[in-house]
């Protein structure tokens, strides 16, 4: 500082020698908490102590700023030997020094906690400021008027500030000791959390395997049982109906073509018809399903519409409200297809009628026990899939703790050497 004593002695720098080798000791990570709470109780006792020593040590210097406030408020700095302007500045720098001297320069105040230690800090601190800054600005006038005066506050300043910043330093060592032990603390709750969450997950572990080896053996008994109903007499009926209901359904492609072919001739007058006709609901899905797939319309139950239909086309035809390119052809595939309706909606009701009888009589014939047997099975290889996705979940969260306890065990074994100065080997019950 300006006034001359805020300069801080260089620290000696400790040679290799002088550095303690750490001990070495093993402790089991239940005694870690109270080990740590005696090195924080030890460098409790130890921060006060040394502390106390130091404002035992700075106190007296306080009583001596207040002796050379008082000192100094009777001195008149011989101001009559100066001029009277000159005298007028020093007279304000003086009493500036002693108000600040008098309001701010208090007793420290006595340690019993460490939170007395931390209002001695910013006591000491707040006189440090005041004092200091007060003298930063009335340096000339302390050299120059005061010098009896000079020399003894920079002395007793230069001694107290290289006092609190010891304390200072102290309070900090303690404070990142607590925050040591704090940490060290709360890798212990983590590692003890971890343990409980690998005890759960072992147990879950255990039986998820004792399931999937429960399952395996249902599967392969379920399994097994569907092999033998599928090689029974019953089944193989089963087999032979669906076959022949499978070469059955190949002739609804040839009806379906002859129709298709037959309603093809008329498609284009069909579907002009479609889309300018005012026929009632019925009869337009009908005329939808002629356009698009006359096999489904042509039922017996529909002749008679189909035929409406037809005639309303032949009319439109002949009236020139549907444009077509050759009318007599267009009238002749029309009573063409009339006559062939008879045959078609046969053709188409006799296949339906065979498909649903044949239909029917290969449900009768599954095996009654197949279904039950095939659903359970499906049942259980979901269960098995849904067991086998938890298992592997369970077994990376097993491999994440094994990872993460010699990992924080690790963090432990630091912060205690840097906490106190020995190489801690935690053991581990896991």
């Amino acid at each position: 500082m300006v006034f001359g004593w805020g300069k801080k002695k260089q620290k000696e720098i400790p040679q290799k020698s002088d550095v303690p080798t750490p001990q070495s000791k093993e402790i089991s990570l239940s005694d870690v908490p109270t080990t740590v709470s005696e090195i924080q109780q030890l460098r409790t006792t130890q921060t006060l102590s040394e502390i106390k020593h130091l404002r035992n040590s700075t106190q007296p210097l306080i009583d001596e700023l207040i002796k050379i406030g008082s000192l100094l408020s009777k001195d008149n700095l011989k101001i009559d030997d100066i001029d009277k302007h000159l005298a007028i500045i020093v007279v304000r720098g003086k009493k500036q020094v002693i108000d600040v001297i008098k309001k701010d320069v208090t007793h420290l105040p006595e340690l019993s906690s460490i939170d007395d230690v931390k209002k001695l800090n910013s006591s000491l601190n707040q006189i440090l400021k005041k004092v200091g800054d007060v003298l930063g600005r009335q340096t000339r006038v302390i050299h120059i008027f005061a010098k009896k005066y000079a020399s003894q506050l920079k002395d007793n300043l230069e001694v107290m500030n290289s006092n609190h910043s010891e304390i200072d330093k102290l309070i900090k060592n303690y404070d990142s000791t607590n925050l040591l032990a704090s940490e060290i603390n709360d890798q212990i709750k983590q590692i003890k959390s971890l343990e409980n969450s690998k005890i759960e997950k072992v147990k879950k572990h255990s039986d998820f395997i004792e399931r999937l080896n429960l399952l395996d053996k249902e599967i392969s008994k379920l399994e097994k049982d569907i092999d033998q109903t599928k090689s029974s007499d019953e089944y193989k009926n089963y087999l032979d109906l669906k076959n022949k209901l499978e070469l059955f359904n190949e002739k609804k492609l040839k009806i379906k073509n002859d129709i298709d072919s037959q309603f093809t001739k008329i498609s284009r007058p069909l579907g002009r018809y479609e889309y300018g006709s005012s026929l009632e609901k019925d009869q337009k899905i009908l005329l939808t399903q002629l356009v698009e797939n006359p096999f489904d319309a042509l039922l017996p139950k529909n002749k008679d519409n189909v035929i409406i239909i037809l005639e309303n086309v032949r009319k439109a035809i002949s009236a020139g409200s549907i444009s077509v390119k050759d009318v007599e052809k267009s009238l002749s595939y029309i009573t063409e297809t009339e006559e062939m309706l008879d045959e078609f909606a046969k053709n188409v009701s006799e296949f339906l009628e065979e498909q649903e009888r044949l239909t029917n009589e290969l449900n009768s014939s599954y095996p009654q026990n197949l279904t039950s047997l095939e659903t359970d099975l499906s049942k259980h290889l979901s269960d098995k899939e849904d067991f086998t996705t938890k298992f592997s979940s369970i077994e990376d969260d097993l491999s994440e703790i094994k990872t993460k306890i010699p990992r924080l065990i690790s963090e432990i074994e630091s912060n205690l050497r840097t906490l106190s100065n020995t190489r801690y080997t935690v053991l581990s019950s896991s």
